[in-house]
């Protein structure tokens, strides 16, 4: 349950929040905590401010959007999405939501996942896929890398070929390999215009981080 000063992060949506919340399960994991959601959310309105969409509606679907915690390396790591879809649905409907509002709710969570590979249809899911997104690229993209690297158990580069030129990348033995492997093609895939500047600025300060990594080693 989050406390009265986490609250005030999801404002105006702070009686949702508190609604919601209480249906979320971190499972220990750091980069999937409730700091993640606040940051998910304050892009969604940073986005949805300049895009449109159905603000409530969004503001459901960023609470909701990992309320099934999967480890990145569990083989449901793809269903992920699905399942915490179809939770939010159940949880939604028992504060009687309508069926579309649901609906909605259910195809941006299920959309905004990587793993998932699903186009988002609506507004409100491309501004969550986009939202997620930003989180994994930048500063704080490069900071979740290494901390679930860590978490399982992965080195943060090979020693004998940090660059990967003579073997496959292979970010679950290392952190580093996450970066050309998957974080670097994640700014190509936004979906609104105010996403894809707020990721170009991001990207750029993940190649940076990339560098000075390769640098310092």
């Amino acid at each position: 349950m989050a406390d009265t000063q986490t609250l005030t992060v999801f404002a105006p949506f702070e009686a949702l929040a508190e609604t919601l919340l209480p249906h979320f399960d971190a499972a220990g994991d750091g980069s999937h905590d409730i700091a993640h959601i606040a940051r998910v959310f304050r892009n969604a309105m940073r986005i949805q401010a300049l895009e449109g969409g159905d603000a409530l509606r969004l503001a459901a679907a960023v609470l909701l959007h990992d309320c099934v915690s999967v480890e990145k390396n569990s083989p449901l790591r793809a269903q992920a999405s699905r399942l915490a879809a179809e939770k939010a649905v159940h949880v939604l409907r028992a504060l009687d939501w309508s069926e579309a509002e649901c609906a909605a709710v259910y195809h941006a969570v299920h959309a905004h996942s990587f793993s998932a590979g699903i186009v988002p249809q609506t507004l409100e899911a491309k501004i969550l896929q986009d939202a997620d997104r930003l989180d994994a690229i930048g500063a704080v993209g490069a900071a979740r890398c290494f901390y679930t690297a860590g978490r399982m158990g992965s080195s943060l580069y090979d020693p004998a070929d940090p660059l990967a030129k003579a073997r496959p990348l292979d970010d679950r033995g290392f952190a580093i390999d996450h970066f050309p492997a998957k974080l670097f093609k994640l700014a190509d895939g936004f979906q609104t215009a105010a996403g894809q500047a707020m990721a170009r600025e991001r990207h750029q300060r993940l190649v940076t981080i990339y560098e000075q990594f390769l640098d310092e080693i």
